[in-house]
């Protein structure tokens, strides 16, 4: 049992891989390009403040999950002018790893998701969001990809 990556969605330009590989990111995968410029990355590791060095060098928003042998995520967005939230996926689970759930609130989670995908220029669906912060998966990731659509990213090109 151990950590088992994570998955980067930002809207940076440019060579994506270096800029991570830069900020820390390690064990970066290919790039799924999704549309209006977002991409979606899966990474094998990386560092406490890995995001935020990636978000300053690219000026773009980001959201990343880091997952916990793809049962528990953890969630952590950032924009480039400091709004940012940090989540729980599959709670369920992640009461059964004994992770402190009150350590990741549902409301606080849900007001700073909204905020974050308003600042990123998407439209979010606060319902979707609120499910996905509540909801169970056989597989975090599964969470993670609703999650993306409920912040209103937009689906692949």
């Amino acid at each position: 049992m151990g950590n088992s990556g994570g998955s980067l969605t930002t809207r940076a330009t440019g060579e994506l891989h270096g800029l991570m590989r830069e900020a820390g990111f390690t064990g970066i995968d290919d790039t799924e390009a999704l549309a209006e410029g977002w991409q979606v990355t899966d990474f094998a590791d990386a560092g406490q403040r890995s995001l935020s060095a990636l978000v300053q060098r690219t000026g773009t928003p980001a959201v990343m999950v880091s997952f916990h042998d793809s049962d528990v995520g953890f969630i952590e967005a950032l924009t480039p002018d400091g709004v940012g939230w940090e989540g729980l996926l599959n709670r369920e689970m992640a009461e059964s790893y004994e992770i402190p759930l009150e350590h990741f609130p549902i409301e606080p989670a849900v007001t700073g998701a909204l905020a974050w995908s308003t600042a990123a220029g998407l439209t979010p669906d606060e319902e979707a969001i609120r499910h996905t912060l509540t909801g169970s998966a056989l597989f975090a990731e599964e969470l993670s990809s609703a999650l993306l659509v409920a912040l209103g990213l937009p689906r692949a090109t």
